[in-house]
């Protein structure tokens, strides 16, 4: 089963950035589907960036289309999201997720995922 840690969240002003991680271990990401999701306090959980990792095609919340970017690093089986000029709206816990099939659409829109990391906490400060 494949285990999922996120890092890199922590607290940064409007306008700032950070790249958040998530690293897998037991598997890799190889034919994978993986996505980034947020879930701000007393707020549902939604997508923020999905990816399918063999043909490295990305899909994006239009809330962070332009400012976020996905990507992964086969070799450091990390999947990483680079978020920029950082609203308050954009806080919250964000949390990786894989779909070990590739099903990138029934992750993306039905959040059906085979693994959930714990998440890490994103805090934007205007």
């Amino acid at each position: 089963e494949v285990q999922l840690v996120e890092s890199g969240g922590g607290s940064v002003q409007s306008g700032g950035s950070l790249r958040l991680s998530c690293t897998a271990s037991g598997s890799t990401f190889h034919g994978f589907a993986a996505a980034w999701f947020r879930q701000a306090p007393g707020k549902e959980r939604e997508r923020v960036a999905g990816l399918h990792i063999r043909d490295n095609e990305a899909i994006y919340s239009p809330s962070v289309r332009g400012r976020f970017t996905v990507s992964c690093d086969d070799d450091k089986n990390t999947l990483y999201l680079q978020m920029n000029r950082l609203k308050p709206e954009d806080a919250g816990v964000y949390y990786c997720a894989t779909e070990r099939r590739g099903y990138l659409l029934q992750l993306w829109q039905h959040s059906r995922a085979s693994s959930w990391g714990r998440g890490t906490q994103v805090t934007v400060y205007s």
